[in-house]
């Protein structure tokens, strides 16, 4: 009898260990230099990781724990910035110049973060001065864990399509142009994994098929201005996700990828073995520019057919794509559950706030604004600032309103941009853009809502309009010329968020803002410590820390 007792007490035991191990770890290295590239056939500096361009691919499932000691070997501060990674209570970890000191030159720092309840396909950029222009991007995806289904048989492989407009400037001169006060214009090309396919590049595949079976493209715009619309020669593709969710699973010819944004479609090799390209080409610009890649068919004989499939004209096209996207409601999948988060259109609003974007001059210089603020960011860190409870030295709370005012659309201010939301509370944000251009904006440390694009100026009768059932959680979301969007979120997660221009020179010159989300309790249930090996600077290097949070 002692011995089944003990017997019961070690599987207990034994139980108890395995319930509170730890997630797995993945663990990288990463060596950001300079190196000289030739994307175009114009040799020019770009910035590789480990002499890649693009970067490393990060391959994850979720919640694991992903730590990169990343090594800055440039000539300026740098830092990472992970595109759509929620990082659940540790705003530390999101690489943007309002929550970190960047890791200067000949230093290293290691960041060190989960994945947590998160699928999908996502990408890393760097977020300070303009290198976002000169490379040291990659993918990073996080795969679902195996007890979890997913709504589509295993692919035969899983491929990363990284599409984005390049320049062949370097990123100096594109910076000195918008410090300059001028805008850098439109793109020389565009780029399908680094390449143009425009005869500068070795005629390799960049991906192969076997015939019959069915492969996994994420397709991700990691440009810095330019919508592009992405095809495959000869062959359908079906979605089966958008930033981070699994959608219902239509098929489509080509589909709009707008700068910031992911898709998953999948494709199968059911046409004649050969070559076929890629296509990737620019949408809303008066003169098309087009990038191509190979796709072989293992033993395949005969190269791809000159004729590239065309793309779609106009904004309505665009928009009534927008509008055949669903969430899979039926689709199991990793992620966070804020109660009520499944029947978003049933919970009451407690907030409206609406962005209004806007271009004007300041002391004769270019400057993009929201709601009349150009964020500028302050020595100090605004996270930290916040953290060390010195705030009112670094930057000012609520500059703007949440109705615009008309003095915002003409008159723009300078400043640190930070508007305090009430943690846990659903707020409707209405993005409304007045200009001639397109719009892409981004949300840091959520997924939200994308219930509705529409025609005109927002009024709350809009509402009407809005998908209450089913529009899928997302990250990033256009919005084209003389329209709005409407999204809709829970602010459960504490921090200070970054809602940003995707569209970097429009970044740059302050189209961004921040969102501080402060929990009352100040409890580690509800955020994480500075970690110790944060980088101080500006005016809290040197001061004490503050109490630690508890649970």
């Amino acid at each position: 009898m002692a011995a089944r007792v003990t017997f019961l007490i070690l599987l207990f035991c034994l139980s108890a260990v395995r319930i509170r191990a730890e997630d797995p770890y993945l663990f990288f290295t990463w060596n950001v230099t300079y190196g000289t590239i030739s994307p175009l056939g114009v040799p020019q500096q770009g910035i590789l990781i480990n002499n890649q361009f693009p970067g490393p691919n990060i391959n994850s499932t979720t919640n694991n724990n992903i730590v990169i000691n990343v090594f800055n070997n440039l000539d300026e501060p740098f830092l990472l910035t992970w595109n759509g990674v929620q990082h659940r209570k540790n705003a530390w970890q999101d690489g943007m110049p309002g929550t970190s000191c960047p890791i200067q030159p000949g230093t290293n720092f290691t960041y060190h973060f989960q994945v947590k309840d998160q699928i999908g396909s996502y990408f890393y950029f760097p977020s300070t001065a303009f290198h976002r222009a000169a490379g040291g991007f990659g993918g990073l995806r996080v795969n679902s864990r195996l007890l979890i289904p997913v709504p589509f048989a295993d692919p035969e492989d899983d491929y990363t399509v990284l599409i984005g407009d390049w320049y062949t400037k370097s990123h100096t001169t594109l910076r000195k142009i918008l410090d300059g006060g001028r805008s850098i214009n439109r793109p020389d090309g565009i780029l399908i994994n680094g390449k143009s396919g425009n005869g500068t590049d070795k005629n390799e595949p960049l991906f192969t098929m076997k015939a019959g079976k069915t492969y996994r493209y994420r397709i991700c715009n990691v440009g810095i201005k330019t919508s592009l619309n992405f095809r495959i020669q000869g062959h359908t593709m079906k979605l089966v996700e958008m930033d981070g969710s699994h959608t219902v699973q239509n098929t489509y010819q080509s589909l709009d990828v707008h700068v910031g944004q992911c898709y998953s479609v999948l494709v199968t090799a059911d046409q004649e073995p050969k070559d076929y390209y890629m296509v990737a080409s620019t949408r809303f610009l008066k003169q098309v520019l087009t990038a191509t890649g190979l796709i072989r068919y293992e033993n395949g004989n005969g190269p791809a057919s000159p004729e590239l499939p065309e793309g779609p004209t106009g904004i309505v096209w665009s928009l009534n794509q927008f509008r055949s996207f669903r969430w899979n409601l039926t689709a199991s999948a990793a992620r966070p559950n804020p109660q009520g988060s499944y029947h978003y259109g049933g919970i009451n609003i407690t907030r409206t706030i609406k962005i209004v974007n806007s271009a004007s001059t300041v002391d004769g210089k270019l400057r993009y604004a929201i709601n009349g603020v150009s964020h500028t960011n302050p020595e100090t860190p605004l996270k930290l600032a916040e953290y060390y409870e010195v705030p009112d030295k670094v930057f000012k709370y609520n500059l703007i309103s949440d109705e615009p005012t008309a003095e915002s659309a003409d008159k723009i201010t300078i400043a640190p941009n930070v508007l305090n939301v009430t943690f846990r509370n659903f707020v409707e944000i209405i993005l409304e853009n007045h200009e001639k251009s397109i719009q892409s904006w981004h949300l840091d440390g959520y997924s939200f809502f994308a219930v509705a694009i529409e025609p005109g100026k927002w009024t709350p009768e809009k509402r009407k309009t809005y998908n209450l059932l089913d529009a899928v959680s997302r990250h990033t979301i256009q919005v084209y010329p003389g329209c709005w969007a409407a999204i809709m979120l829970t602010f459960d997660n504490a921090g200070m968020w970054n809602l940003r221009s995707t569209l970097w020179e429009r970044n740059y010159l302050g189209q961004q803002m921040y969102f501080s989300v402060l929990s009352p309790a100040r409890s580690l249930r509800d955020e994480y410590n500075v970690p110790d090996n944060v980088e101080l600077c500006g005016i809290v290097k040197g001061l004490p820390k503050p109490a630690p949070y508890t649970i």
